[in-house]
């Protein structure tokens, strides 16, 4: 059995090629010895050998290399250490920074937890979903591919809510049609045979027609399943959306409508955004003034009641509708910026296609966690200084 010593001598080794990676540096510049300091001091030398300052009295930091340290090195205690940084994934994508770009805490803290997460067991796995999906991310952001072996797993596939039996059976009958029709055309050919047909040449022809038309209907068979499944991840996808930290500037009552309010919206763009809102019975103009939003800034303008709008105030209303308010980006969250998904990349819509009924196949996925975090299918509404928010848990988003 491996020493603890030597655990941890390796460890550092690979976060010294980890870390050398992730600030663009040749480990082969340092010495053998420099992987038998602690990982706090491991970590100085290479900021300081880019004239950085270290740590930058940065607390968190300091967590985050303190909890690499005392990560253990019995495979028996990994399990309950890992469920606890599952928990403190559940409302980030990266351990540090500005929620879109991997820090040097996360790459540190991937390094020490690899081997122990590459021997997790599917079930265990499956029970620490934030720190699998945070895995997918730094995986995907940083190419670690050549100090360590990808991290796989099985995604839990995505299926509308209250569809699932019925579209099985729909999927299913519709690749047996498919399967199928080949068949049905050929009977009609097979019962009006003449004797030109009956030729030997003209059989053998005939039959390897027919084992070419079986095997592409074979093949349609198994695209067609798979390709539908694709596109309407498309469908629902949030990459469609163009969702955006607002200020609302001005806000005043709808000229001709009780229950609309009018708002302006600064996202940015060196302009305001006219945007009529459903929130009369639920704020005051005043209450709204000056306050930050989150707006999907790419639905196609139109008139409401008279008013043009050109955008959609995304907010958060429980389940009877008597409660409803719009989602509040953190303090910080810079207007303008564009709201992120942890895994998801994608280019928005430069306008949503309302004969497509884009936006609602993705809002019924828009929803608050039992903690108020805005997300889509449970991912966080990341911004630069954190997620968005509600003071609804469990609510829908619309």
């Amino acid at each position: 059995m491996a020493s603890k010593g030597n655990i941890n001598l390796s460890r550092n080794k690979l976060i010294l090629s980890a870390l050398s990676i992730q600030l663009s540096l040749d480990s082969n510049q340092f010495s053998s010895d420099v992987v038998e300091n602690d990982i706090k001091s491991m970590y100085n030398i290479l900021k300081s050998s880019k004239n950085e300052r270290p740590t930058e009295n940065n607390d968190q930091m300091t967590k985050w290399i303190a909890f690499a340290e005392s990560f253990p090195t019995e495979s028996s205690a990994c399990f309950e250490v890992l469920k606890g940084l599952n928990e403190d994934l559940v409302l980030k994508s990266v351990l540090l920074g500005n929620g879109l770009k991997p820090s040097e805490a996360d790459v540190i803290v991937f390094s020490v937890i690899h081997s122990s997460v590459i021997e997790l067991s599917k079930s265990d796995k499956e029970k620490l979903p934030h720190l699998m999906r945070w895995i997918d991310y730094i995986q995907s952001k940083v190419d670690l591919g050549n100090v360590f072996k990808k991290i796989l797993h099985e995604k839990t596939p995505f299926e509308p809510h209250g569809t699932k039996a019925a579209d099985k059976v729909e999927v299913e009958s519709g690749a047996k049609k498919v399967a199928e029709s080949p068949k049905v055309a050929d009977k009609p050919e097979a019962e009006v045979k003449t004797k030109k047909s009956e030729d030997p040449k003209a059989k053998k022809s005939d039959n390897a027609k027919k084992a070419t038309g079986n095997k592409e209907a074979s093949k349609e068979k198994k695209k067609a399943p798979e390709a539908e499944t694709v596109e309407k991840d498309k469908e629902v996808s949030v990459s469609l959306l163009n969702i955006k930290v607002g200020l609302i500037s001005k806000a005043w009552k709808h000229p001709s409508a009780d229950s609309l309010l009018v708002e302006e919206i600064d996202v940015g763009e060196g302009k305001l955004r006219q945007v009529v809102s459903g929130l009369a019975k639920f704020c005051t103009p005043e209450q709204l003034t000056n306050r930050l939003v989150v707006l999907i800034t790419n639905v196609k303008p139109g008139k409401l009641r008279d008013v043009m709008s050109e955008g959609l105030v995304l907010c958060a209303s429980n389940d009877d509708h008597t409660i409803v308010e719009p989602l509040q980006p953190p303090e910080g969250a810079k207007v303008g910026e564009c709201i992120s998904f942890s895994g998801i990349d994608g280019k928005p819509e430069d306008v949503l296609n309302p004969k497509k009924k884009q936006l609602d196949k993705i809002t019924p996925h828009l929803y608050t966690d039992e903690k108020g975090i805005a997300t889509f299918k449970g991912i966080p509404f990341m911004t630069s200084a954190g997620p968005c928010s509600s003071s609804i848990s469990k609510a829908s988003i619309k």
